[in-house]
């Protein structure tokens, strides 16, 4: 698409579910600044542009493991001890999130960003599930990044 300029789109590396998501945007021409979500200095003001009107339990990874074994009240958070809990802990954000000029989003579902990438995702295309969803405690989810700097995954 013309005129856009990069997408910073930040994931956790080895995610299946984000490559996939990058092979979508890279597929229709878009350039990416990929980060590591999970590396990078957030701070509750950095972070809550990217929630937008969503409610408080939508800004967490629903396959965080400390969200899927109903440890983590997210439902009855505000939004201060959300923002507290996500900076001390990353792998609690729902992603991808991304940021294209004054737009932010979590997750890759559809709207206004997603809407100015041209991106078009059919009624029955779901790029936001986790790819390795498994029950508690089976060991599905993704590798950990890889800490000598080898694969975004």
């Amino acid at each position: 698409m013309a005129g856009v300029g990069t997408l910073v789109f930040y994931e956790k590396p080895g995610c299946v579910s984000n490559a996939r998501q990058r092979a979508l945007l890279a597929g229709l021409g878009h350039r990416l600044e990929v980060r590591d979500l999970l590396a990078e200095p957030w701070t509750p003001e950095r972070l809550r542009p990217f929630f937008g009107d969503r409610p408080v339990a939508a800004w967490f990874n629903q396959t965080a493991p400390r969200v899927r074994s109903g440890d983590l009240p997210i439902d009855r958070l505000t939004e201060a001890e959300a923002l507290a809990l996500m900076v001390a802990e990353p792998i609690l954000v729902c992603r991808p999130l991304m940021e294209l000029d004054a737009l932010r989003a979590c997750g890759f579902e559809p709207g206004p960003l997603l809407d100015a990438l041209g991106v078009v995702l059919a009624p029955d295309q779901d790029l936001q599930s986790c790819s390795r969803i498994a029950a508690p405690g089976e060991g599905a989810e993704c590798p950990a990044p890889d800490t000598a700097g080898g694969s975004r995954g």
